[in-house]
């Protein structure tokens, strides 16, 4: 870019680069990549419109020059502001002036099709007034507010990226991923395969449990696995068609290329990785559809087994419960998470780790919390059923699922009340006033992050003591 217009008689830097996702670009767009940005540690996963915000910071870098992009809002979103922004903030020097958050943009050259954009503005230098155009109440006329700073999260806040980090940043239980059969299938049923194994196996039937991952829990489809914990050599022989199975799960790891996964063939009645919790535990699906106002979460009995499309958190209460399943929560999730498609995809390091939980709740308002969850469960039961576990007891002639409680227009009124009554109890244990809008929750909740991340705060062990000594 230099050797066509130097940097001293440019004033500005815009454009609207292609929109192509990692998993999308050809051999040359990712040769461009590695060349410009294959440095930076992570940038396998950025979308091919980075290239033009590292090229633009390079060459503006130092300068009064004025930069901004059409960029597609994955760019916004979970892993990709860390990595971008950590490089551009600490090698360029550079600042937001200005975003138009997500706002569907119509392309005359993709046929009129609808894709999702944002729009930043950025240079190295800083200017005293930031802008943020939100499109959430009128896609056509923006709300334009002024900002002191603006995060790689188009949120107003402080330079901060979010790190994905391996334990959560307050005191509360541990997440998980579910376990992992690594089987070749061998060890996981449909019904028929179930109802024809405990024919020809009758003993088998105390070994095969429920199976979940995203798609089963929230739609209520039955899937089975063989969890063979416990089981005796003199009795797995016994039952030859199991047997069978288990060669063939043998065969399958002895295949793989992966030395670990080779060694696992020695065990082939376990699952490769086996991270069940013992206890009744949260499970939180990885994947949700974009359309619902809330992830459907539900607890479950030890002995459902969640795959690795299913989150546990093993030890959480009725007060973590509501704060995960309210509009707090969920606009979190919302501008943190990646996604898959259009849809949100929770995770542990970037998610549920960074979420800052309220601060010290009083335990009138933690009762109010717990009280206002257990109506949110008490309303799934009145219009729901018991299948998989979600629920205790079946109440309906016609199953509900969790796709059918929390579908964006079937959802009953019911639950609709008793979750709008569970936000106001958790949005109160961080501020007494209302919050207008989920933009103001997050903004409220980034500025609490960098409270509980400053050098100062006490530490993750200080303040598990703490919640631990309170009533």
């Amino acid at each position: 870019w230099r050797t066509v217009l130097a940097p001293a008689e440019c004033s500005y830097v815009l454009g609207n680069p292609p929109f192509v996702g990692k998993q999308f670009m050809s051999t040359e767009q990712k040769a461009d990549m590695a060349l410009i940005c294959g440095r930076v540690k992570g940038s396998g996963v950025l979308d091919f419109v980075t290239g033009w915000y590292f090229k633009a910071a390079e060459y503006s870098a130092g300068t009064a020059i004025r930069c901004a992009f059409v960029s597609t809002n994955s760019i916004s979103q979970g892993e990709q502001p860390g990595i971008l922004w950590r490089e551009l903030f600490g090698r360029y020097r550079m600042k937001i002036h200005f975003a138009h958050r997500t706002f569907a943009w119509e392309s005359e050259a993709r046929g009129k099709a609808h894709v999702h954009v944002v729009i930043i503005g950025f240079g190295g230098s800083d200017i005293p007034t930031k802008w943020l155009y939100d499109y959430d109440h009128d896609p056509a006329n923006p709300a334009c507010a002024p900002a002191a700073n603006i995060n790689p999260y188009l949120v107003e806040g402080g330079d901060i990226v979010l790190p994905k980090r391996t334990s959560p940043l307050c005191a509360v239980p541990e997440i998980s991923f579910g376990s992992m059969p690594n089987d070749g299938g061998h060890l996981l049923l449909s019904n028929q395969d179930k109802v024809w194994l405990i024919c020809v196996e009758p003993g088998v039937a105390k070994f095969i449990r429920p199976y979940l991952g995203s798609e089963e829990f929230i739609n209520g489809i039955e899937r089975w696995c063989l969890w063979l914990e416990g089981i005796s050599a003199g009795r797995l022989r016994t039952m030859s068609v199991v047997m069978q199975r288990l060669e063939r799960v043998r065969q399958h790891r002895l295949k793989s290329s992966r030395h670990t996964t080779k060694q696992l063939s020695t065990a082939p009645s376990m699952f490769a990785e086996n991270r069940q919790p013992q206890s009744r535990y949260l499970a939180i699906p990885k994947t949700s559809s974009v359309g619902r106002r809330y992830i459907p979460m539900a607890f479950l009995k030890p002995e459902v087994i969640a795959n690795t499309e299913l989150f546990t958190i093993p030890g959480a209460d009725d007060f973590h419960f509501g704060v995960l399943t309210s509009a707090m929560h969920m606009a979190w999730v919302k501008q943190v998470a990646g996604r898959l498609k259009s849809d949100p995809r929770y995770s542990a390091g970037l998610v549920y780790n960074n979420y800052p939980w309220p601060e010290a709740p009083t335990p009138a308002q933690r009762s109010a919390v717990e009280k206002a969850a257990q109506r949110v469960l008490a309303a799934r039961v009145e219009c729901g059923d018991g299948r998989h576990g979600f629920l205790p007891v079946r109440t309906k002639s016609i199953a509900s699922t969790l796709a059918d409680l929390y579908h964006p227009t079937a959802m009953p009124p019911a639950l609709t009340a008793a979750h709008t009554a569970l936000d106001k109890a958790v949005d109160r244990c961080y501020r007494s006033e209302a919050f207008p809008s989920d933009r103001a929750r997050v903004e409220h909740l980034f500025a609490l992050y960098e409270k509980l991340t400053a050098p100062l705060a006490p530490s993750v062990t200080t303040r598990r003591k703490r919640a631990k000594a309170q009533p």
